[in-house]
């Protein structure tokens, strides 16, 4: 087999089906190369934990650093498939993809930001909003992520809660869903220390998981826990942009605390009459007085559409709930695949699991 290029001058990447072409320098990944070039290519966590990023290898030669192999499999890495978050090619790479977006991906910029203000939306749930610096917006999709970089270098992700039209509005910033993880670099400081005026440093916007509107397919819109944000921002955008696709909510929490915009979805119903909203709790206590549906949210989906053939589905939230819908959405509801756009929510812990 002839190498195609000289390491240093860099290797062309080829994403079918759509034809879109990148070059991938020096030691990088073939994500960060996507990434660096405007290339929308799908990813989580970008560290081999989540398998966001996971696709088929057609032709050429990787070699994939460290990763979990909940995210690639022994068997899946027979079968051809990489995850680009942590492949370094070694020759001229052909992937499949079908989850690249169209050519003018937004520009991934970093900058300041100021706390506008600190809203327990829960016990362990609070809402962030950032204001952005003047005359600097920044531009996403609903449903994308930013990702704070801490004064060590460490970086922690979060998904933007409102669709970027809000930002238009005087005061408004972005915001951001943080559950409180006991032991937690970062959200110790903000259940802690954190004080309005604080500045603090992000990147983005980052995430493959934004809305599909050349579809028109009914949606399952699937959410754990805080993994609530981004789909409220895709509820804000379909209904700004008056998207009126039949879609069905269902939001998991252990207790009905958790699911802690409850009261803003019900008045969403009003506004939109192709929203349906299923919450669904698994660990209720007697003294919840709970009625509604129990159990784990991604089974309450199954009971409730044998065949999801004809639709898209968004999940978002802890990789557990993400990962088994994605398999059994497929395995036993007949959902394509590339029908299936999700955003886990991989933590430090998730990303130590072996």
């Amino acid at each position: 087999m002839t190498v195609a290029a000289p390491h240093e001058a860099g290797f062309s990447i080829t994403v079918e089906p759509s034809g879109r072409h990148f070059v991938v320098h020096g030691d990088e990944t073939i994500l960060a190369a996507g990434i660096r070039q405007g290339i929308g290519l799908p990813y989580g966590c970008k560290d081999g934990a989540c398998g966001s990023c996971k696709c088929r290898k057609l032709s050429g030669e990787v070699e994939l650093g460290p990763h979990q192999s909940k995210a690639l499999s022994a068997e899946e890495q027979l079968a051809g498939f990489v995850l680009t978050c942590c492949a370094h090619a070694k020759s001229d790479v052909v992937l499949e993809s079908r989850q690249v977006t169209e050519a003018g991906a937004l520009p991934i910029r970093k900058m300041p930001v100021r706390v506008l203000a600190l809203t327990r939306l829960s016990h362990d749930v609070m809402k962030l909003r950032l204001q952005l610096p003047a005359g600097e917006p920044l531009q996403f999709h609903a449903g994308q992520y930013v990702e704070f970089i801490l004064r060590d270098g460490a970086r922690r992700s979060y998904s933007m809660a409102n669709a970027p039209h809000t930002l238009a509005e005087p005061g408004t910033g972005i915001e951001l869903h943080l559950r409180h993880l006991p032991g937690g670099k970062f959200t110790d400081h903000v259940f802690g220390a954190m004080k309005e005026k604080e500045i603090l440093r992000i990147e983005g916007p980052y995430g493959s998981f934004f809305l599909r509107e050349d579809s028109a397919k009914p949606m399952i819109l699937l959410a754990s826990g805080t993994g609530f944000a981004p789909i409220k921002a895709l509820l804000e955008h379909m209904k700004f942009k008056r998207i009126d696709r039949p879609a069905s909510l269902y939001w998991g929490g252990r207790r009905p605390e958790d699911l802690y915009m409850d009261a803003w979805v019900r008045e969403q119903q009003k506004e939109m009459p192709n929203l349906r909203y299923v919450p669904v709790i698994s660990n209720a206590t007697p003294e919840d007085n709970w009625n509604g549906r129990t159990g784990f949210v991604h089974r309450a989906v199954l009971e409730d559409f044998a065949d999801l053939s004809g639709h898209q589905v968004y999940a978002c939230g802890a990789p557990i709930v993400v990962d088994s819908a994605r398999h059994d959405y497929v395995a036993l509801a007949g959902l394509p695949e590339e029908e299936f756009f999700a955003d886990a929510f991989t933590t430090e812990a998730d990303k130590a699991l072996p």
